[in-house]
C-alpha cells in the first residue's frame, strides 16, 4: 500500500514510537490521526511537520466513548482531507510493575487490569471503531487492500521477566491476536501485523535505572544498545507498503533474549 495521500490512525501517536511512525508516515507523504492525551507533545508534532497533515484528537484509550468519538471525528478528518484512511496504528501502552505474590502480599488486582485495560481492551477497542470505517474503504491495487493494522507486543511476550506478569499478559495477548485477527479481515482485504519491541529509547525506558539498562543491553547480540524510534517506525512503514506482510509477530530486539531478573 502506498503510504501518500492516505491517513492513518496512531494512538499514541505524540511520543516515544508512535511519534518516530507519525512522523516517518508524515514524511512518506501520508496522513495522522493523534489519538493521545498529551495535547502539547501532539502541538510539537504538528509545528514540526503541518496541520494539513497531522490532527489531533484528545483520547483515553480506556473511555470506549472517546475511543469512537475520535475514531468518528479522524475517519471524516480523512474524507474531507481526500486521504482515505489507510491503517490504524495501535501504540498506546503502559507498564506498572508488581510480583505475582511479594512482601506486600499477593498482585494488586487494579494494577493487573488497568495494563490489560490499556494495552488490551484499548487497542481492541480503537482497532474494532476503526474498521467500521476502513472496511468500507475503496480497494485499491490488483489485491483489493483496503489498509493494515498495526498493533504492538514486547519482548516480555515472550520472556517476561520477574515483575512482569501484567505487562506480559497484556503483550501474549496482543502476540495471540495477530493472526485471528488477521483471518478475520482478509475477506475485507485489511492486513494485521505487529512489532514486537525489546528496549527501546522511549519515555517508558527512559523511567529505568542505569543499573535495569545495562543488563538488558548485556543480554543484546548486536547491535548492544537500545533502540531508536526510527528504527521501529521503519519497520512499521515496511508492515503498510509491503502487501505480503500480514498476520506476523516481528521481534525487534537485537537478537536479544531478556534475562529472569534484573
Amino acid at each position: 500500500m502506498k503510504i501518500e495521500n492516505r491517513t492513518f490512525i496512531i494512538s499514541g501517536g505524540a511520543s516515544g514510537l508512535g511519534r518516530a511512525t507519525t512522523l516517518d508516515i508524515v514524511a512518506k507523504g501520508g496522513n495522522v490521526a493523534i489519538l493521545d492525551l498529551n495535547e502539547s507533545l501532539a502541538n510539537e508534532v504538528i509545528s514540526s511537520t503541518s496541520p494539513s497533515k497531522v490532527k489531533f484528537f484528545s483520547t483515553d484509550v480506556t473511555e470506549t466513548e472517546q475511543v469512537a468519538s475520535s475514531v468518528k471525528s479522524a475517519a471524516e478528518w480523512a474524507v474531507s482531507s481526500k486521504a482515505p484512511l489507510g491503517g490504524i496504528i495501535a501504540a498506546a501502552g503502559v507498564a506498572n510493575p508488581a510480583l505475582t505474590y511479594g512482601r506486600q502480599g499477593p498482585i494488586d488486582l487494579d494494577g493487573f487490569k488497568f495494563v490489560n485495560d490499556i494495552n488490551v481492551v484499548g487497542t481492541v477497542d480503537l482497532i474494532r471503531n476503526g474498521l467500521e470505517y476502513l472496511t468500507k474503504v475503496e480497494p485499491e491495487g490488483p489485491d483489493g487492500e483496503r489498509g493494515v493494522i498495526i498493533m504492538v507486543a514486547s519482548a516480555a511476550a515472550y520472556e517476561g521477566q520477574s515483575g512482569q506478569l501484567a505487562y506480559s499478559a497484556s503483550k501474549g495477548a496482543i502476540v495471540s491476536m495477530t493472526l485471528p485477527m488477521a483471518r478475520d479481515l482478509s475477506r475485507y482485504g485489511v492486513r494485521v501485523m505487529t512489532l514486537a519491541p525489546s528496549m527501546f529509547d522511549s519515555p517508558m525506558t527512559e523511567k529505568m535505572s542505569a543499573k535495569v539498562k545495562e543488563s538488558l543491553m548485556r543480554s543484546m547480540e548486536f547491535p548492544k544498545r537500545p533502540g531508536k524510534p526510527h528504527e521501529f517506525s521503519q519497520v512499521a512503514v515496511a508492515c503498510i507498503e509491503s502487501t505480503i506482510l500480514n498476520g506476523e509477530v516481528i521481534r525487534l530486539d537485537g537478537g536479544s533474549r531478556m534475562p529472569a531478573r534484573l
